[in-house]
């Protein structure tokens, strides 16, 4: 399973971020003051790191070098969101730079990209009956393949990474199409009807009046 640091002196925020990230499927480990962060990477294994930058003790940039000596990739997640600090954290080698306040599917979309760069990723998902070869875009129900579009598949990938929460219409939309959404929720619910006929997920994908759409778990 993907091991993940999160660095994170608010215990709220900390805590927010594992829960979101365990039910993506990652183990997750809170340090909530730079020094427990850096003696936490002394003695596991850990495949990907998130530091707020603003930490006690050691502070995010400090703890950035500390853990590119150990080849971990890092992303940090902090509300100093200036262009400035963007660069700075980039230029030091952070992977990735998310500015608080953000949005969970945004965060969990960042972690799989960059776990993906450097090969980490898990390549199955594995949902109830349904398994989801990442590397393939195969699917399979009960060991039987499921023909889905491009589109179809990675709106299942999207909300089996967000299981039990609830996206916004135009969140889908911006996730699966890549564009600005634009108020039409007719290709989103279309699509989210075959995905459910294809897989007998009816009653798993549920509508969220005036919201959208969630994954049941």
């Amino acid at each position: 399973m993907i091991e993940i640091l999160i660095a994170e002196d608010d215990e709220i925020i900390a805590n927010l971020i594992k829960v979101n990230l365990v039910k993506a499927g990652y183990s997750c480990t809170c340090a909530y003051n730079g020094r427990d962060a850096a003696k936490m990477m002394d003695t596991v294994k850990f495949d990907l790191c998130l530091f707020d930058i603003m930490l006690p003790e050691i502070d995010g940039y400090d703890l950035l070098e500390y853990a590119k000596t150990m080849d971990y990739p890092v992303i940090f997640i902090t509300a100093m969101g200036s262009t400035d600090n963007k660069v700075k954290g980039l230029k030091l080698g952070a992977d990735d730079y998310i500015t608080k306040p953000f949005e969970i599917v945004e965060m969990l979309a960042r972690v799989e990209s960059v776990l993906r760069r450097y090969r980490k990723a898990e390549n199955l998902i594995v949902e109830e009956d349904v398994t989801i070869d990442l590397a393939s875009m195969e699917v399979k129900k009960n060991g039987k393949q499921v023909m889905l579009t491009l589109k179809e598949f990675n709106l299942l990938v999207l909300l089996v990474r967000n299981k039990n929460v609830a996206l916004y219409r135009e969140v889908i939309y911006e996730n699966v199409w890549g564009s600005d959404y634009m108020g039409d929720s007719r290709t989103v619910d279309l699509h989210i009807q075959r995905v459910r006929k294809k897989l007998g997920w009816e009653k798993k994908i549920e509508s969220v009046y005036k919201v959208g759409y969630r994954l049941k778990g």
